[in-house]
């Protein structure tokens, strides 16, 4: 490209950004005297670009709203979170109502990529698998996206099945990660593999991750769960102030229906009466359901809220926040409503 083509380019980046910028600052920026910034915006009006000339002693130049969209200047970094936003847009459903549109604008920014970032984009997104989060969750997927920085090599590792090196927060040098999958869950990104500092499969924020190099070498993911579940599993079973154990009636799969993966780990007991009976919530087999929190007082009321019986086995003090729940709700059915003024 030409300097003064790129300066003219430059200078449109330099305008995208917002507000008026002044010709001595544009000047400067540029490295060009004045009367060569005021040429450069010519050559801008005859694109169709919409610069206006704002006079005064704060004047200078600014975009103006136009009739069509003017040429976006896009870094790395801003065209990689433009289609990670789309595509995870896409896949969680948050951009359904506009139909193809998410598909046409990813198309149309992949092909002004330069060819190093499109193979470092397609390393994520073939690396990336999403949780069946809960409803709205997804929207907050981008803003909580990791740097560019952190994220492609994490994804290129994960692609290639390559050892990684990463720094993270609160921790001392870096740990070297088998990195198993990328998972973007409830707004947060995650790498899962196995830490070989310690010796055991670990879970990672990549908001938490400051630094990320790949390692030379390969290594060969185990059989297993997925990512995703490896992901939630990790979430489910993290430690918290409350270790709750609690048996519902029904199959794993039910359970799971209204306690996902990300709330409770639910295995469904073997030796029980294993009879469907009539196949409503008093018949069937039973779950063991475990959930870690730091609070008790939502659980009744999420209890109650799978409309099966359930026995409490730890800890005592929910059993008592049960029995007060319980309490409540027959106190309102049996109570008649306040007289009107």
């Amino acid at each position: 490209m030409s300097r003064p083509v790129s300066r003219v380019l430059t200078l449109l980046e330099l305008l995208q950004a917002g507000g008026v910028r002044s010709v001595a600052e544009l000047a400067e920026r540029l490295g060009v005297a004045e009367r060569t910034v005021r040429r450069y915006v010519d050559h801008l009006v005859d694109l169709d670009v919409p610069v206006e000339s704002v006079r005064g002693r704060y004047g200078g130049y600014r975009l103006a709203p136009g009739h069509r969209m003017p040429p976006l200047m896009l870094s790395d970094d801003e065209a990689l979170a433009v289609l990670l936003s789309l595509v995870a847009g896409r896949r969680t459903g948050i951009t359904a109502a506009a139909g193809t549109a998410g598909e046409t604008a990813a198309a149309k920014v992949r092909r002004v990529l330069p060819e190093r970032l499109r193979h470092r984009l397609d390393a994520v997104l073939d690396s990336l698998t999403f949780t069946s989060a809960p409803a709205g969750a997804a929207e907050s997927t981008a803003s909580a996206a990791p740097e560019a920085a952190v994220l492609l090599p994490v994804a290129d590792a994960v692609r290639h099945h390559r050892p990684l090196a990463i720094r993270y927060t609160g921790g001392s040098g870096e740990r070297t990660l088998y990195p198993y999958g990328l998972v973007a869950h409830a707004g947060r990104w995650y790498v899962t593999g196995r830490d070989l500092s310690v010796g055991a499969d670990r879970t990672f924020r990549l908001d938490r991750v400051h630094g990320a190099r790949v390692l030379p070498g390969t290594f060969e993911p185990p059989p297993g769960p997925g990512p995703a579940e490896r992901v939630l599993t990790a979430l489910a079973t993290a430690p918290y102030r409350h270790e709750v154990t609690v048996r519902v009636r029904g199959t794993a799969e039910e359970i799971r229906a209204r306690l996902p993966g990300s709330v409770a780990v639910v295995a469904e007991e073997t030796g029980g009466d294993g009879a469907s009976g009539s196949g409503g919530p008093d018949a069937g087999p039973w779950c063991r359901v475990e959930i870690r929190a730091e609070r008790l007082d939502w659980l009744p009321g999420l209890l109650a809220s799978l409309d099966r019986p359930f026995v409490v086995e730890r800890p005592d003090e929910l059993r008592g926040l049960v029995a007060d729940l319980a309490g409540r709700l027959m106190d309102a059915a049996r109570g008649t409503p306040p007289p009107h003024d």
